[in-house]
């Protein structure tokens, strides 16, 4: 196989074809800002769909029924004193589960409500169990879900801090709180209830984020590595390569991971009604397409803004302008001066055969005329020889 040979994938990671990712980070960030608009537009005027868990309430499970969501909404609205519309979910084949915000006359009406699904239903008391949850319970919950997720970007800030540099760290978390507002932004929209499963769902994608993005910022520390000694490329640069060398694992790991959890959402949850999947499923979903976002038009585009501002990148910016001007100058025909005239010399040096002076004629600008083959010197300069 040639040395230039390869797919797409390969001819990315050689620099031989790339996109400017980078350069054209305003772009990116414009459309991230405004999505993120949209997203919390949707909060402000939406609000979350809460789960009986967060918001307190009454959870009703019965099992061994073959009645459908409808009839068991309809015998649970009969009951007198039931308040709000009651949230009827399909789990598995012959479950379902019943969540009320707020049951008027407590275990009164409560009573009744199990009464009457016994008698709509056709089940018995052991087929029905009634959990009660309190206001203060929900809150406790979203006290630690909060918790949980400081800790883990306090954890993601003093590990790239360690590992690479406070920029990066930086950079990395401006990313997943983008994943993380676009994510809860589409719940909002949406009208997905938020459940348990969705804190843990919301919590796997950022650590695939996460994830996306130190596989970038490694390819760029790598590319980056003793950059400021010379004059090769800028920092920007450097992380655009970076960016297009990891393109393809970003974007075939995305597809991967967003087939089987597209199944969960819309085959298995859509078709079958199973509540808690589609919970976990939803948010596992739009986070892992915003983590690879992120990872590639935000996370590396700001790390080089951050970086281009150093007193040390600046300077290197201006060698490599200074270089490329010098390189464009030669192509055109000018003749180069300064510092590259010694290259121009060099390299005129290196064509000429080694032992060999360069012909008269290239000093006037005049090619040698070749002697013919079977041709003897004139007479003149058969007599300059002899004297």
């Amino acid at each position: 196989m040639s040395r230039n040979g390869g797919g797409f994938g390969a001819r990315l990671y050689r620099g031989e074809v790339s996109y400017d990712f980078v350069g054209r980070q305003k772009t990116w960030y414009l459309i991230s800002a405004v999505i993120l608009l949209v997203a919390a537009a949707g909060l402000a005027v939406r609000g979350l769909n809460l789960g009986v868990e967060f918001r307190g309430g009454t959870l009703i499970t019965v099992k061994n029924t073959t009645a459908t969501v409808e009839q068991v909404r309809e015998a649970v609205k009969s009951v007198e004193g039931v308040g709000g519309e009651p949230i009827v979910q399909k789990v598995g084949g012959d479950s379902v589960r019943i969540q009320l915000g707020h049951v008027g006359a407590g275990a009164a009406v409560t009573e009744k409500i199990q009464d009457m699904l016994e008698q709509k239903l056709g089940v018995t008391e052991r087929d029905i169990s009634i959990q009660q949850i309190g206001p203060s319970w929900g809150g406790d919950i979203s006290r630690k879900a909060l918790l949980a997720l400081g800790v883990f970007l306090l954890a993601v800030i003093v590990y790239l801090s360690v590992m690479f540099e406070w920029k990066m760290a930086f950079s990395a978390v401006i990313a997943l709180l983008h994943d993380l507002v676009i994510t809860v932004g589409v719940y909002a929209l949406t009208g997905f209830e938020v459940t348990p499963a969705t804190v843990i769902g919301i919590l796997t994608i950022l650590g695939y984020s996460l994830y996306d993005t130190v596989v970038v910022f490694d390819k760029v520390k790598e590319n980056t590595r003793g950059l400021t000694g010379g004059a090769r490329m800028t920092y920007s640069q450097a992380a655009n390569l970076a960016v297009n060398q990891t393109l393809i694992r970003s974007i075939n790991t995305s597809v991967t991971a967003l087939l089987p959890v597209g199944s969960i959402l819309f085959v298995g949850a859509g078709l079958l009604g199973a509540g808690v999947l589609k919970d976990i499923a939803l948010a596992i979903f739009v986070g892992i397409a915003a983590g690879t976002y992120s990872s590639i038009f935000i996370a590396t585009p700001l790390l080089a803004d951050l970086k281009e501002r150093e007193p040390a990148m600046k300077a290197l910016a201006k060698r490599v302008q200074a270089r490329q001007q010098q390189a464009t100058a030669g192509a055109d025909g000018g003749k180069p001066t300064g510092a590259a005239a010694p290259a121009e010399e060099k390299a005129l040096a290196e064509a000429t055969l080694p032992g060999s002076a360069a012909p008269t004629g290239a000093r006037s600008g005049q090619r040698p005329q070749p002697r013919r083959a079977g041709t003897r010197p004139s007479a003149k300069h058969r007599g300059k020889k002899r004297r």
